[in-house]
């Protein structure tokens, strides 16, 4: 909408950072708001008031106010993060949470697929786009009443809060904000990259959906494995092989193995969150895993940054191999703390 209004592509960017400058400022406060109010009630509130939000973009339909919401959104949904996530793994036994936080995963992935193909078949005019999307979230308070609250347990478990919280996972800390970087700099800039190295405007795109394929339908056998084999080995490995099929992208973007390339760097580089998640729940419970929740979801706000204005810079570097290279950069300096780190964190 605001391309079509002669909006500049740098302030469309800034517009869009707010969101994950929204998740970042505001996921350190999250526990606290859980454990003095209540996480089913705050969840709520956070469902609630991102549906009236979306409302909000019509009703206030100008840039200024724009900037405005979608930082506050970005606070709302964070809570929404944050909670849900430490819902489904704390409540997952520990000899399914694999699987079960990979079809988190998977079904996050499709959903954010759907999101932009529901506003390419109805577009952007009128309060159709944004009568749906506050319906679709609201929607989601619906099951959140069925959850029993967990602040029973959260009082028995006293904690400072995310900065208590890192010193004791550095490592995971680590490869969320590594996912983070990947999936940021991929969902944005992908489409971008293929064009400007030979691809079609429609085959670029489609890169992209080869990427999403790979997260959507290989997270499940990823958390499959990972009920069965160390979870560290796993997420090492999974930043391993996709550092090293970043790396290839630039030989063979004009080949047919572009394609499944693009679907297993999807699996394992979307992988490494939910491995991520998984290990969180194996670790930690109560306070300290909402603790963690609220510290992934700062650290998916700060790469989310990183990762659009670091990916694009490193393209400005090298159309053909900045990109690539920079997302390999990236998954290598997790694999080389993993491989020097004690296994414990």
């Amino acid at each position: 909408m605001l391309e079509e209004r002669g909006v500049s592509a740098n302030i469309i960017g800034l517009n869009s950072a707010m969101m994950p400058l929204g998740i970042l400022i505001f996921s350190p406060f999250i526990p606290h708001f859980s454990k003095k109010f209540g996480a089913k009630r705050v969840a709520s509130f956070a469902a609630l008031s991102t549906g009236i939000l979306i409302i909000c973009y019509k009703t206030f339909d100008n840039l200024g106010a724009w900037f405005f919401i979608r930082l506050i959104q970005g606070m709302s949904v964070a809570t929404l993060f944050v909670l849900s996530e430490a819902w489904i793994v704390g409540s997952s036994s520990n000899e399914h949470r694999g699987k079960i936080v990979a079809i988190y995963a998977s079904v996050l992935s499709l959903s954010f697929g759907i999101g932009p193909a529901i506003i390419g078949w109805i577009g952007t005019d009128g309060w159709l786009p944004f009568i749906i999307g506050t319906c679709c979230i609201i929607a989601g308070v619906i099951p959140i009443t069925l959850i029993r609250d967990v602040n029973g347990e959260v009082e028995k478990t006293s904690s400072a809060g995310i900065l208590s919280f890192v010193p004791k996972a550095p490592m995971l800390i680590a490869a969320v904000a590594g996912f983070s970087v990947f999936d940021a700099a991929t969902l944005s800039l992908l489409p971008v990259y293929g064009v400007e190295n030979g691809l079609t405007q429609s085959t670029a795109a489609f890169a992209l959906t080869a990427l999403i394929i790979g997260n959507v339908l290989l997270q499940y056998p990823i958390g499959w494995l990972s009920d069965i084999y160390d979870t560290r080995t796993l997420l090492t490995w999974c930043a391993i092989i996709t550092t090293a099929l970043t790396l290839t992208v630039p030989w063979v973007i004009s080949s047919w193995l572009l394609w499944p390339i693009l679907v297993i760097a999807g699996a394992t580089g979307y992988g490494v969150y939910t491995l991520s998640l998984k290990s969180l729940g194996d670790r930690f419970s109560g306070q300290e895993l909402i603790n963690g929740t609220a510290a992934f979801g700062a650290m998916w706000g700060l790469g989310a940054l990183l990762g659009t204005v670091g990916g694009g810079w490193s393209m400005t570097l090298s159309s053909a191999y900045g990109l690539p290279v920079a997302l390999a950069c990236v998954y290598g300096l997790l694999v080389a703390g993993l491989l020097l780190r004690k296994p414990a964190s």
